[in-house]
């Protein structure tokens, strides 16, 4: 039940369309130069297969069920980044002392903002940027100093609770320094979330105070501030709201720079604040979810930091020089941990979004720069989401070019696949095919981390061949402080996410129903379990789903149960085979990974989204699909159907077409005939974390997406 299609080179080239006499020509120049640049590289240079083949983890002992760890720290896990520095308030001390007058955090000022009326007649808000202002780490760490002292004036005691609820910016930064520093308990809430889920985690958490911005307060809270009894003071990061007299009685509405220069003021008389503990809360993350309303997961200081030392040994030459630029859900722990890791090392964090991230995006206005242009970052952070959408883009672009041009592009394309599968770089190629694609991200980018669910293999060598960088594939969860895996640099396998982190280690378990046994030959399979100090402390208040997914060993280290099915390489790296949760038995039998289905399907240009859904009273596989408006439309035209978008969505003819499509696809990745969709539902409504029906991860959230899709499923199977 592999959720990874083949990914041997051979089966990811592009189609080329070009005279045959031609074409062997061009093969004769292309083999002429290979050896020419080979002999030299030969002899100068360790070739990336050569590292590539290393051995990157090891069992520590001989049994099956044996963890496997780092070759780096087999004597050991590492849990601290630097000597002494045990809670998150000393990291950054460190950091301020020895960058004191560096660039930390960087933000783009407003020019201008227009309203821009669509064809369509829907109005889309567009700005015009200028260039980055930053703040130093002195500047930063002063502000945060001011504005945890001002939080102290308001009421915040140590070790209690205080929410942020905001979008991803140098505020929310400065905002969770200032709680480490004063020991208060940081609880993180994704901007997207419904009113329902914000609610149950403000009360869950009891807070009196909220940080947010004065978009989500006119958005989202205001209608919900009533919900929230015990709330007492709301703080705006981004200055005063424009209305007061909706709020309830007793809730005063503050702007950050008025509680930082309370601070500022209360700071000339010092009184020391509580420290915090290595093993205090740090932050409280509600998880966006994709089963349920979101969990609480208590993440200690020293949990952080070891999860933040794992991963920051993964990234070569990391320091003064390394831009990065921060624009997924800070509440998400992938963005809060490399942002960390980066606060640690000097590197400098420009702040973007994914509406203003390149030239194109949805709010940058025609002809002006988007910020990836601005900033020319080096290093940046995604979810396969954000990678899948560059990819059909590009494709999307290249098979417009012309003839001339994308055949070109193809054979570099398809000349630098069989070179990145033999280890070897391609410098021509990269500065003068992809030198314009690699601008896209603003032509630095040295290293992609993408993290937050699988990454198809097809897109993964899309990014290393286009953007002439490695991408770094990781593994973690919010319950292991986002750390487990990353792959190594130098490693260009696809379809795996690396060998443990030198601050963790990782078990298979046996799941008898699944059939996955550590004992199972080539490779041992099971339900992964991840030992380490980066294992969190548990649910909030929920010590039932703790005691269910958390244990500790004779040893009392902390150990995860993530419910996700993997197997080990040879060399030590993990592969992710499946999910427990995603597993469904049909009448007759047969095991379907939902899982498995999507990732086969999902690369389709025809496809923006999938479900596979199944249950245990039927024979056979049925699809949700948010099908690509062009490429639809197009095929339409084909079959001669024509409509509006949601009539062609609504059309069974429309269905049955794009069903062809899927199939011939599901044969092509080896899918089993059960596993092979039947029948399908066409959304003429892309699933966006505002729609409730994916994770800001954009994750499937299969149970919502069952109740949105209820009389689809019954109609599908046949039900009235």
């Amino acid at each position: 039940m592999n959720n990874h299609v083949s990914s041997k080179p051979s089966t990811m080239k592009l189609k080329q369309t070009i005279n045959p006499i031609l074409l062997y020509f061009i093969h004769f120049i292309i083999s002429l130069y290979t050896v020419i640049t080979y002999i030299p590289y030969y002899f100068l240079f360790e070739t990336r297969q050569e590292k590539s083949n290393r051995i990157k983890a090891k069992p520590v002992n001989s049994k099956p069920e044996s963890a496997y760890r780092s070759v780096n720290s087999l004597d050991g896990l590492a849990s601290v980044l630097y000597p002494g520095c045990d809670t998150l308030d000393k990291v950054f001390m460190y950091a301020k002392n020895k960058f004191k007058d560096k660039r930390l955090l960087g933000t783009r000022e407003i020019l201008n903002e227009e309203d821009e009326v669509q064809p369509n007649g829907k109005i889309f808000k567009k700005v015009i940027l200028g260039h980055y202002n930053w703040l130093s780490y002195e500047d930063v760490f002063v502000r945060a100093l001011n504005f945890g002292n001002g939080l102290q004036m308001l009421g915040q005691k140590p070790k209690t609770n205080i929410a942020i609820f905001c979008e991803t910016r140098a505020e929310w930064m400065i905002a969770a320094q200032a709680c480490f520093m004063y020991n208060f308990q940081l609880v993180t809430l994704y901007a997207t979330l419904g009113g329902p889920a914000i609610v149950h985690g403000l009360n869950e958490t009891e807070v009196t105070n909220i940080i947010t911005s004065k978009e989500l307060l006119q958005t989202k809270l205001k209608d919900i501030v009533s919900l929230v009894p015990r709330l007492r003071h709301i703080i705006t990061v981004d200055g005063k709201p424009p209305t007061w007299s909706e709020f309830p009685k007793g809730v005063i509405v503050h702007t950050m720079a008025a509680v930082q220069a309370l601070g500022a003021k209360a700071t000339a008389e010092y009184k020391p604040h509580s420290k915090p503990g290595p093993l205090d809360i740090a932050v409280i993350m509600y998880t966006s979810g994709s089963t349920g309303l979101p969990k609480g997961v208590m993440i200690s200081h020293s949990n952080i930091i070891a999860g933040i030392t794992g991963m920051a040994e993964r990234i070569p030459r990391l320091g003064e020089e390394d831009v990065y630029i921060g624009y997924l859900p800070l509440a998400h722990v992938l963005e809060l941990s490399a942002e960390l890791v980066c606060l640690s090392h000097g590197c400098r964090i420009g702040y973007s979004s994914p509406q203003t991230l390149a030239d194109q995006s949805s709010k940058i206005k025609k002809g002006s720069k988007g910020d990836t242009t601005m900033l020319k970052p080096t290093l940046m952070a995604a979810v396969p989401e954000i990678m899948d959408r560059i990819y059909k883009n590009v494709m999307n672009k290249v098979n417009e070019m012309s003839s001339f041009q994308r055949n070109l592009f193809i054979l570099a394309y398809n000349y630098k696949m069989e070179q990145i599968s033999k280890g070897h770089g391609t410098p021509l190629c990269d500065r003068f095919i992809f030198r314009k694609v690699r601008g896209l991200l603003g032509g630095n980018i040295r290293l992609l981390l993408c993290g937050g669910a699988p990454l198809s293999a097809t897109t993964q060598r899309f990014m290393n061949i286009c953007f002439c960088c490695p991408v770094g594939q990781g593994y973690g969860l919010t319950e292991s402080s986002g750390a487990g895996t990353i792959t190594e640099v130098w490693d260009y396998n696809t379809g795996r996410v690396g060998a443990p982190l030198v601050c963790c280690e990782i078990k298979l378990k046996n799941w008898e129903e699944g059939g996955y046994f550590n004992t199972d030959k080539p490779h041992p399979r099971g339900e992964i379990l991840i030992g380490g100090q980066n294992v969190t402390m548990g649910y909030y208040k929920n010590e039932a789903k703790t005691k269910a997914d958390f244990f500790e060993d004779e040893n009392g280290q902390r150990w995860l149960c993530t419910g996700d099915v993997g197997e080990f390489d040879p060399d030590g790296c993990l592969k992710i085979i499946d999910r427990k949760k995603d597993l469904v038995k049909l009448q007759a039998g047969e095991y379907v990974s939902l899982g498995k289905v999507e990732a086969a399907l999902k690369n389709l240009s025809l496809i923006d989204n999938i479900c596979a859904y199944a249950n245990s009273y039927h024979s056979y596989v049925i699809g949700f699909v948010v099908p690509n408006q062009k490429e639809l439309t197009e095929l339409a035209r084909k079959k001669g159907l024509q409509g509006t978008w949601e009539e062609l969505c609504n059309s069974c003819e429309m269905e049955n077409e794009v069903l062809k499509v899927l199939s011939e696809a599901a044969v092509s990745a080896s899918l089993e005939k059960f596993e092979i969709p039947v029948k399908i539902r066409l959304s003429p409504e892309p699933w966006t974390p505002e729609t409730g029906l994916v994770t800001d991860a954009f994750k499937l959230k299969r149970k919502e997406l069952k109740t949105h899709y209820q009389a689809d499923i019954e109609r599908m199977y046949g039900r009235k």
